[in-house]
């Protein structure tokens, strides 16, 4: 799986000419890209020719990319979009267009998705400080910072089985709680 620093990384070769980091960076966005441009067009053949049309943006303007902390997916999505636009104006009526904002949902959650977010993430932390000390530690190391179960055994020093039997029951427990 690609991360947001592999993709930065990625398009900072690009702006040098790298053919290489070009290709590395079409096969891990691709995907995600075309999708953008199918939801707006509606259209296979016109989202692959705006796919294409997308890259070759990216390849002629990467050294215009500005790291600033942001994912760097949005300024690929961004791209991809404005073409799908520009594309879709170019080959419908205007009033048309207009049709396209019930099709792409604005990135990011709307203010009441982020309220709900916040509301779970408080019952989730309220629920986490239930558990004991080396359960909570456990289960924040497995599922926030990725730790494998046998990193996670070795680090508090038990059989990997008993690491799985914290963590299901912790999960277990969690649920529980948050069904309260």
């Amino acid at each position: 799986m690609t991360t947001a620093a592999d993709i930065d990384h990625l398009i900072a070769r690009v702006a040098l000419g790298d053919r290489s980091a070009f290709s590395k960076l079409y096969d891990a966005t691709s995907a995600k890209l075309f999708g953008v441009a199918l939801r707006v067009l509606n259209n296979t053949a016109s989202a692959e020719d705006v796919l294409q049309e997308t890259f070759m943006k990216i390849w002629r303007y990467a050294d215009r990319y500005a790291s600033n902390g942001m994912s760097p997916m949005t300024w690929l999505i961004t791209i991809a979009r404005n073409t799908a636009i520009d594309r879709l104006r170019a080959t419908k009526q205007t009033s048309d267009i207009a049709d396209v904002e019930d099709r792409v949902a604005a990135s990011g959650p709307t203010p009441e998705q982020s309220a709900v977010a916040g509301s779970e993430a408080k019952r989730i932390v309220g629920c986490l400080d239930q558990l004991p000390d080396d359960r909570r530690a456990a289960v924040r190391g497995a599922y926030l910072q990725g730790e494998s179960y046998a990193d996670l055994a070795a680090q508090f020093d038990v059989p990997l089985n008993t690491m799985r039997t914290w963590l299901r029951r912790s999960l277990l427990a969690l649920r529980e709680c948050m069904t309260q």
